[in-house]
């Protein structure tokens, strides 16, 4: 840990247990005097002692916004209770940031490309075609 994450403070603010999407959510305050701010990760660590989480990629954090004069930093977080609900219900872009899923493969021209390629193939040409591709 750092030393901005030590000297960070984390406060949570309208903890609401949601039990219909099998998590816990909460606005996050950091309070980080004389530091720029302090990584998700660091907040994640804190987090999961605090709140007893065995597994700290069930804790998702995002939308941080920092005050006015810095030293105090505000944002949204989530406990979820096992990682198969995660993959449930938390959007595929958050699930790529704590490798949950996996990124799309090359470029999106590419992707569109390979994809009218294979319209025009069928049977074993347009398998192997797809798997040449690496998708």
């Amino acid at each position: 840990m750092s030393d901005a994450a030590k000297a960070c403070t984390i406060r949570t603010k309208k903890f609401i247990t949601n039990p219909l999407l099998g998590r816990r959510q909460f606005v996050v305050e950091v309070l980080h005097p004389g530091a720029a701010g302090v990584s998700k990760a660091e907040m994640r660590e804190k987090l999961a002692k605090l709140y007893k989480v065995q597994d700290a990629t069930t804790i998702v954090l995002f939308g941080f916004k920092l005050a006015f004069g810095g030293g105090r930093s505000t944002g949204f977080g989530m406990i979820y209770d096992s990682t198969t609900v995660q993959k449930k219900f938390e959007p595929r872009h958050r699930l790529i940031k704590v490798n949950l899923a996996k990124a799309k493969v090359g470029a999106r021209k590419q992707r569109k490309e390979l994809k009218n390629r294979l319209k025009k193939l069928r049977g074993l040409k347009k398998a192997k075609a797809k798997a040449g591709s690496g998708n």
